[in-house]
């Protein structure tokens, strides 16, 4: 594979980062000293700029580039949906709804009804509306498919009832797609059914989590006795765990998550370039320079490995990608790990500020230092990812 990009796509990654750099002048505050994910969905005015960056995206084309041309999309390959991958994660910017554009609406154009595609993905094209993903339960969390949130036909509806928790956002969004086992009798990932659901259903409770800096993004969503129209199960009954299968696969190369961390890197580069400790520069000191050098290493190899996936999916190799996806996402979320750990450590009792004109770099380490625990933990265990690399990338056999 070659990993230059063509005199076409070095035009398009400029636009975007013309278009990225103006946008964001216009973001609130929070969106300079709080992480994305929290700038974007715990205040209001944070959730008011993604929405306006969302109809921004719509009006250009790139909300949903990659998407077939008769649902309002591009046709964009790959490579040009990883190269707007990086340049939007590099520049902190809010405006996609992961849950609805890159992972329910291809549920839906793969396996829902013509009236389900015609009513659902045009408001998701024009970012009208906001979905969340109603998969992980109390005891059902890397191992979905123990889920007990049930879904019992009566007459023209299914009566849902369980428990939904860890959910993305759930307090800001219209919609969910949901995961619910449509028939007791069968245990696992048998009998299960994938729903589209208005959040404003009565039945539905959603109480939030919130983090331990009072900050709300999780939540967890209580069904009671909650009437779905039977128009709104996708697919076939029974085969959601085939549904759910397939959304894990969309363009998960991980570029993006690379570029964010590279953001990260340039500004704690910057930091020890002009940062002095008994009077010399840090970037002097040949520990923190041979720790630099290793995580700069670290950074490039994981973004090489992030475009090779995206080559890989390119190809039509879709038999290899979910083990190198979960590769890709072990190896950036422990990358950040040792990053943040590393500068709040050289950072010394600074680096455990926040909210203050004393904090380094906005504290931003420090708040990746609290929050990058829990990326090893959602979307999969990385323990789990290493089960997947082992089973589906090397062959090797699972113990019983």
């Amino acid at each position: 594979m070659d990993f230059n990009l063509t005199e076409d796509q070095k035009a398009f990654k400029a636009e975007l980062t013309d278009f990225f750099l103006e946008e964001m002048k216009q973001a609130p505050e929070c969106y300079q000293t709080s992480t994305p994910i929290e700038a974007t969905y715990d205040t209001d005015e944070g959730f008011k700029f993604h929405q306006y960056m969302q109809k921004r995206l719509a009006e250009k084309g790139w909300l949903t580039m990659a998407w077939p041309k008769e649902y309002g999309g591009k046709e964009a390959s790959i490579a040009e949906q990883v190269i707007f991958n990086e340049v939007h994660s590099y520049y902190r910017v809010p405006g996609i709804d992961r849950f609805g554009v890159t992972m329910f609406a291809p549920t839906l154009m793969l396996f829902s009804s013509e009236e389900q595609k015609a009513r659902l993905l045009p408001p998701i094209a024009r970012g009208e509306v906001q979905y969340s993903q109603g998969w992980s339960e109390p005891n059902a969390g890397s191992d979905l498919a123990s889920l007990s949130t049930t879904a019992v036909l009566d007459g023209d509806h299914y009566i849902v009832n369980g428990q939904k928790t860890w959910t993305s956002a759930a307090h800001r969004a219209d919609h969910m797609f949901l995961l619910a086992r449509t028939d007791p009798s069968k245990k696992r990932n048998a009998g299960l059914s994938v729903f589209n659901i208005e959040m404003g259903l009565p039945g539905i409770e959603v109480r939030p989590i919130m983090y331990m800096n009072g900050s709300h993004f999780y939540n967890e969503v209580f069904f009671t006795d909650v009437r779905v129209h039977k128009d709104e199960l996708v697919g076939t009954e029974g085969d959601g765990w085939k549904l759910t299968r397939a959304t894990m696969n969309f363009e998960r190369s991980g570029a993006g998550a690379y570029a964010a961390l590279l953001r990260h890197f340039e500004e704690l580069l910057e930091y020890v370039k002009t940062t002095k400790r008994h009077g010399k520069l840090l970037a002097e000191d040949p520990v923190v320079r041979r720790k630099l050098a290793i995580i700069y290493a670290d950074l490039r190899a994981g973004w090489a490995h992030s475009y090779m996936i995206a080559w890989l999916q390119d190809q039509g190799k879709m038999a290899f990608t979910p083990a190198a996806a979960s590769e890709s996402k072990v190896f950036n979320t422990e990358l950040k790990q040792r990053m943040v750990n590393f500068a709040t450590e050289f950072m010394g009792p600074y680096g455990q500020l926040e909210n203050s004109k004393w904090a380094p770099l906005g504290g931003s380490m420090v708040e990746g230092y609290q929050a990058v625990i829990g990326s090893t933990i959602y979307a999969g265990t990385n323990e789990i990812q290493r089960n997947i690399i082992a089973w589906a990338g090397l062959g090797l056999p699972r113990i019983k």
